[in-house]
């Protein structure tokens, strides 16, 4: 083998054992939070960051006092995930008022203003950015997506839940 080849096969071994070392010290997330979603709370647990969807067919989560106490006392941080969670629902237009009325619904529930948020799909357009930074919100990319165990409920992620247990 080529003295090229080997150093290539060296190189991407160490980038996956640095990926995996990332993957394993970096907090565990969870997305598509919502009274109304069933999620297999062994994956809840294991998340220190729950991604909560504020509407889900027009059910606000703030409808649901009992929830959003179990999810202000499970100590999890809490990041808004779209409004809706309709497909790409941030890469087209989105109203002000629709944000702000999702954000408003998140802090009924949990009694705090999200401090991030995470597009649905990962796709945002630039003026959604815009958008969500001017209300002090962290955007998480599909890189952050890359570098977290992100678990999603109804194990409906790219990926099955278990394969991110294992990588």
């Amino acid at each position: 083998m080529k003295k090229s080849v080997k150093i290539t096969i060296l190189i991407i071994a160490i980038l996956l054992i640095g990926l995996e070392t990332l993957r394993a010290i970096t907090p565990r997330e969870i997305d598509d939070i919502h009274p109304n979603w069933s999620c297999e709370n062994e994956y809840i647990e294991k998340a220190d960051i729950l991604w909560v969807m504020p509407r889900l067919h027009n059910t606000p989560i703030s409808e649901n006092k009992e929830w959003c106490e179990e999810m202000r006392e499970s100590n999890k941080t809490l990041g808004m995930h779209g409004v809706y969670h309709w497909y790409h629902e941030f890469n087209y237009y989105v109203n002000e008022t629709e944000l702000q009325e999702g954000i408003k619904i998140f802090r009924e529930c949990f009694n705090q203003t999200p401090t991030m948020f995470k597009p649905p799909f990962l796709d945002i357009s630039r003026e959604n950015k815009k958008l969500i930074k001017k209300y002090n919100m962290t955007i998480r990319t599909p890189y952050h997506q890359t570098i977290h165990k992100v678990y999603h409920c109804q194990n409906k992620g790219r990926f099955p839940n278990w394969v991110h247990d294992i990588f």
